[in-house]
């Protein structure tokens, strides 16, 4: 798995992008510049190198990740074989379901709703408003 750097280095923004966090590599480079990764709980810059061990801290979107670098692999390789880079930290995946369970409980107010209003529609909204 290990084929970056000649050290057993590679740059964060591009294993980010490797292990298929964010979808391209500018993203997970904008998403370390803007305090979304946390590497070993600093904040770092896209240059950074890692090293198998690295506990690192993911926010992308709603979802908080934290992994620990298991791999490096300069290369974007299938959602299968991206996995084998990382290991998730236990309270890291029980806080994941925790918030998926809550987002299937109390999905986002009107979630249900696709395309225009109809006419009924409009009016309950217009008497709503007034």
């Amino acid at each position: 798995m290990s084929e970056a750097g000649e050290h057993g280095r590679q740059r964060i923004d591009k294993w980010l992008w490797a292990a298929r966090f964010f979808k391209t590599r500018s993203l997970a480079a904008a998403a370390v510049d803007g305090g979304k990764v946390k590497w070993n709980g600093q904040q770092v810059k896209p240059a950074r190198e890692l090293q198998p061990g690295d506990e690192l801290e993911i926010v992308a979107g709603e979802v908080r990740w934290t992994v620990i670098v298991q791999g490096l692999n300069a290369q974007r390789r299938p959602a299968a074989e991206a996995r084998l880079l990382y290991e998730e930290t236990a309270d890291s995946t029980a806080r994941r379901a925790r918030q998926q369970e809550l987002r299937r409980l109390a999905p986002m107010p009107g979630a249900d709703l696709k395309g225009r209003p109809t006419k009924k529609a409009g009016r309950l909204i217009r008497g709503f408003n007034e």
